[in-house]
């Protein structure tokens, strides 16, 4: 499971990478004259011609698609899933269930009726979507672009639902595992490269670890194949702002929730932001050239949230001197599970990100998003097998960061789910899952600082046989706060 441990550890060594080497951050800093801080992108990562290895295969060239593979992502897919199935077959209850053979096979192929499972909702809405991340991240690193590393992820999914279970396929499994495996998958992929670009050459040991934390499909390639695959992705220098904090839970509030909700405990979260709008020359002429990360973890609830979003096509505007962003057609991916209900959809957005300057040294980012998608949510209190509720979601995202100068931000974000009974075994049903956090950041001294954090979390459930409708959860956190090089991620092109 994707732990914060692992996650600090890559944010630790991603930190230089996006120029967190000068901890004074001094405003002169914060308005660099290209919008970003950062190495130059290293000659082979670009531009470079292709060039024959040691081995006698052509290297990577990401530009040309020279030295890509479809044969090596295939037979690792199939090796993965191979392996996957002997393990869940002799560890995983009901054993049963994985026991595959040529017979059942066929028999999926053949005479099988598809629907809804009834999975847990963590294994279905979480480690589904990052099994798919992985069949996403061995074609991705092969070369194969971003439609191309999608397709290689639903054909794994179908694989697997043929040939890994015996149980019915299901329709749930084949989205949420390569749509959102590819939505979150390559963010990891983009947080890995951006990681191993280095102005020196190739990247050292800890460089290539913390690739491997962030997406191990890229590290077993870049290990296993050597000189094939070791040619890296081109960020092209985005603008970029990452964020990581440490605390405690000082309070919890809640309301019409079962017993036993934990009002106390530590908590970390990790936001990394890619293409900011404003750098001059930059382009989002590639799916994700933007995309937000974001993943909250709480030992009152182990993975409270993991959040999503980019752009998939789309294009730049200008409005007057003070304003730059970009709109298109964003792709997310979200999971919140804050103690007593949870919340999952994979979803395509029409939406808009922007930053405008509201004066000399104050400027103000935002995002806009709603569209369609297929989620699901329900109390931890139902007393069903599957205890929460498919179908199709509807959702809306606003998000401000007011940043004030080099010493203060304060960032709200508000996210709306309404999961409907379309497309649902519960056509009847539907709910509402509201969720808002807002907190306000005080630089210290160079990266360090800290901020006061304030979330809601509220259910409003309307489908029959349920014991707990209407529910809400809020925490308060005090936690420190670790920034990267470009501070509050103000970019400046004027």
């Amino acid at each position: 499971m994707f732990r914060l441990s692992t996650t600090v550890l890559a944010v630790t060594l991603l930190a230089p990478t996006i120029g967190a080497t000068d901890v004074s951050i001094s405003q002169a800093e914060l308005n660099h004259p290209n919008g970003q801080i950062g190495p130059a992108l290293p000659d082979y990562a670009t531009n470079a011609p292709h060039t024959i290895s040691d081995s006698g295969s052509t290297v990577l060239h990401w530009e040309t698609g020279t030295g890509r593979s479809y044969l090596i992502p295939m037979g690792e897919i199939f090796a993965y899933i191979f392996l996957l199935n002997r393990y869940d077959r002799e560890f995983v209850d009901p054993k049963p269930v994985y026991r595959t053979d040529g017979n059942t096979i066929w028999q999926q192929l053949t005479d099988s009726k598809w629907g809804l499972d009834n999975d847990q909702f963590s294994v279905n809405q979480f480690l589904h979507p990052y099994g798919g991340s992985v069949y996403y991240g061995l074609a991705r690193s092969a070369g194969l672009n971003f439609w191309e590393s999608l397709l290689y992820s639903s054909a794994g999914s179908f694989v697997w639902e043929i040939a890994g279970e015996t149980s019915s396929p299901s329709i749930n499994d084949m989205i949420a595992t390569p749509i959102g495996g590819t939505l979150l998958g390559e963010p990891l992929f983009r947080m890995a490269s951006l990681l191993l670009e280095t102005k020196e050459g190739k990247p050292g040991f800890w460089q290539e670890l913390g690739a491997a934390v962030l997406s191990p499909p890229t590290g077993f390639n870049r290990l296993v194949f050597g000189n094939r695959f070791d040619t890296v992705f081109p960020s092209r220098q985005p603008a970029t702002f990452l964020r990581l904090r440490l605390g405690g839970i000082v309070s919890t509030i809640s309301h019409h929730v079962p017993s036993g909700v934990r009002e106390h405990g530590a908590i970390g979260d990790f936001t990394f932001t890619y293409g900011l709008p404003g750098k001059p020359d930059y382009r989002y002429t590639r799916p994700f050239d933007y995309f937000d990360f974001h993943i909250t973890a709480v030992t009152t609830n182990t993975l409270e949230s993991i959040n999503t979003r980019g752009l998939l096509i789309g294009t730049s505007y200008a409005f007057g001197e003070p304003t730059r962003g970009a709109w298109g057609l964003f792709g997310s991916y979200d999971y919140i599970s804050p103690q007593v209900f949870r919340a999952s959809s994979v979803a395509l957005s029409l939406g808009t990100i922007w930053q405008s300057w509201l004066s000399r040294s104050i400027a103000l980012q935002g995002v806009v998003l709603a569209g369609p998608g297929y989620g699901a949510a329900g109390s931890i209190q139902r007393t069903e097998e599957r205890d929460y509720h498919y179908g199709t979601t509807g959702q809306g995202l606003l998000a401000l960061r007011l940043i004030l100068g080099n010493r203060a931000m304060l960032d709200f974000t508000g996210r709306e789910y309404y999961v409907s009974g379309l497309l649902s075994a519960e056509p009847h049903g539907q709910e509402n899952i509201l969720r808002g956090e807002t907190s306000l950041t005080f630089r210290i001294i160079g990266p360090h600082g800290m901020s006061l954090r304030y979330a809601v979390s509220h259910r409003d459930a309307r489908y029959p046989n349920i014991e707990f409708r209407d529910q809400t959860i809020e925490t308060i956190s005090l936690m420190y706060v670790f920034l990267g090089g470009t501070g509050f991620g103000a970019i400046e092109w004027r």
